[in-house]
């Protein structure tokens, strides 16, 4: 039987950028399928009253010179402070979750972050998401229309619901069962867990 790792996590995040970029390659080191799960970490960070970084200039600042050292560190790619925060209207994280069930969610949350993070656009814009989804040889008009449909509305509502489930408060986080691991330097514990499932 195959071991699994959940990825929750939100187009938005800014560490969840470099967990898109590098959580696959050491899921499939470890001999683990990573699950990618797109949700709206926005409407649990409401509830929830928890804003991370939004008014707190101090803190945002550490927060971009962490990424920056953590990118460097991991060969993730980082060219300067992006436009924050992005998509007001979760689109970005819609089409990831049409992504996510038509199986091409990784390259597009990595595509999704690289016209963030280094072409410095929204990739919740329209005009963005269409050039990100015909780089991926999608079609733009029917990804965008379905990400606005009830089935991906609904679904991406279901996967925010299993998040609020499992205790889930930030993105990104992996879930082993009921084990919860935030943040992106929380992986390789992620995936320990995981191959050491027996002894817990």
């Amino acid at each position: 039987m195959s071991k699994a790792l959940e990825f929750f996590f939100f187009i938005g995040s800014t560490y969840s950028h470099l967990s898109v970029h590098r959580a696959e390659a050491h899921a499939r080191a470890a001999g683990v399928d990573l699950v990618w799960r797109p949700f709206s970490v926005r409407t649990l960070m409401r509830e929830q009253d928890n804003s991370p970084f939004a008014g707190k200039p101090v803190k945002m600042r550490y927060m971009w010179r962490d990424l920056e050292r953590r990118a460097a560190r991991f060969g993730v790619p980082f060219e300067g402070i992006p436009p924050y925060p992005i998509d007001p209207d979760e689109r970005a994280n819609r089409v990831a979750t049409l992504a996510a069930v038509e199986g091409w969610c990784p390259a597009f949350a990595r595509a999704a972050y690289r016209c963030w993070f280094l072409d410095k656009q929204d990739p919740g814009s329209p005009n963005a998401l269409r050039t990100v989804l015909e780089g991926l040889g999608q079609s733009a008009e029917r990804c965008l229309a379905a990400a606005d449909a009830d089935a991906v509305r609904s679904e991406y509502r279901a996967q925010t619901d299993r998040a609020r489930g499992l205790g889930v408060f930030g993105s990104p986080t992996f879930v082993a069962g009921r084990e919860l691991f935030w943040g992106d330097d929380r992986l390789d514990d992620a995936l320990d867990w995981v191959c050491d499932t027996d002894a817990h």
